[in-house]
């Protein structure tokens, strides 16, 4: 599978998860939030900040009831006109440029995902090293072949996505001139529960289609996500924000910047330990051999006396023959005189 390379950081099995901070609409329509987001964002080690291009005319219409009504009552939005919500999550196009010029100076990889032709176009006078196409647009078959003319890696989200639309999705990309292709599985709910992640997915999607796969995960805490990378990922996209106290539209399902940094370190500390197929001792286990138990000399005895269980025990440390030759010895002469403490060797009998 193709190595993928962003920035600094490569992108594939044999390196570390690549962490990306989503900002949306957390930053509460302040330019200096979202600055100091992209600060946390920066000391909590991630790899990339990504942010929202869009406005509320290009998602939808300024229309207050039917379907343009949120009424479901298990919404986080609920009571909100989809136009409204747009209004208040979008992040406004002029605020893009010192968001990633500050990303830059600091040296974190700053993209957004376009929600249409019109923000992919505004989004290249920025010249991001990548894109992402949202879950709710990878049917967008247009603006997916728009964003892979670019010629710039693309990530593209599969929440609710059947294997037909995904393969669909790959497809265009491709043959629009995509080259370097990143999927992530995601589970479209806001928030998410761990038992609607499916992240044995992963692994099976990155075999049918041949690209690497990562998580975006609207789960509470990091759990889903370290659990992931025993499965393959080596992209992970959450949901970030100063404080969840002080609201904003994904502030519910966001991470604080206490647990970012945990996710950062524990992620990495997952990546290591999935490692090889590995039987016996590994290089740091050596010293621990000596703490097995093995079969020593546990009485002073005298040449041709009989090794039994006063004079034979299987004891630590694991310096003498294994234990599992213990019966064989029981009755056995020793062929010279032995000192208590002596590791027994297939030479004293």
């Amino acid at each position: 599978m193709k190595e993928i390379v962003l920035g600094k950081s490569k992108i594939g099995k044999n390196h570390p998860p690549f962490i990306i901070a989503e900002m949306s609409g957390n930053h509460n329509h302040s330019l200096d939030r979202a600055l100091e987001i992209v600060k946390e964002a920066h000391k909590c080690g991630v790899n990339a900040l990504k942010i929202q291009t869009y406005t509320a005319d290009t998602m939808t219409l300024n229309i207050k009831d039917r379907e343009f009504y949120i009424n479901d009552s298990k919404s986080l939005w609920k009571g909100e006109s989809l136009y409204k919500l747009y209004q208040k999550a979008y992040t406004p196009w002029e605020w893009h440029k010192p968001i990633f010029d500050k990303c830059n100076e600091l040296g974190i990889i700053p993209f957004s995902t376009p929600y249409d032709e019109s923000s992919v176009d505004f989004l290249e006078t920025l010249n991001p090293q990548c894109y992402k196409i949202a879950s709710f647009e990878n049917t967008d078959i247009n603006l997916i072949k728009r964003v892979a003319r670019t010629g710039k890696p693309l990530i593209i989200s599969t929440g609710m996505s059947s294997i037909s639309d995904i393969d669909l999705a790959v497809k265009t990309a491709r043959e629009a001139g995509c080259s370097d292709l990143i999927l992530l599985k995601c589970t479209s709910a806001y928030p998410a529960l761990p038992e609607n992640a499916n992240i044995k997915t992963i692994p099976h999607m990155s075999k049918l289609f041949n690209v690497p796969v990562g998580l975006s995960d609207h789960t509470f805490g990091i759990g889903v996500a370290i659990a992931s990378i025993a499965l393959g990922v080596r992209v992970i996209e959450k949901h970030f924000t100063l404080c969840r106290n002080d609201g904003g539209v994904d502030s519910t399902f966001s991470l604080e910047p206490n647990e970012m940094k945990l996710l950062v370190d524990e992620a990495n500390k997952a990546y290591k330990a999935v490692g090889e197929v590995v039987y016996g001792c590994t290089s740091n286990e050596i010293n621990s051999k000596k703490l097995k138990r093995s079969l020593y000399i546990t009485k002073d005895i005298k040449r041709g006396e009989i090794l039994s269980k006063e004079n034979l025990r299987a004891i630590r440390p694991g310096l003498g023959l294994e234990s599992k030759y213990y019966d064989i010895f029981l009755g056995r002469k020793v062929n010279q005189d032995i000192k208590k403490g002596t590791p027994l060797s297939w030479d004293l009998i």
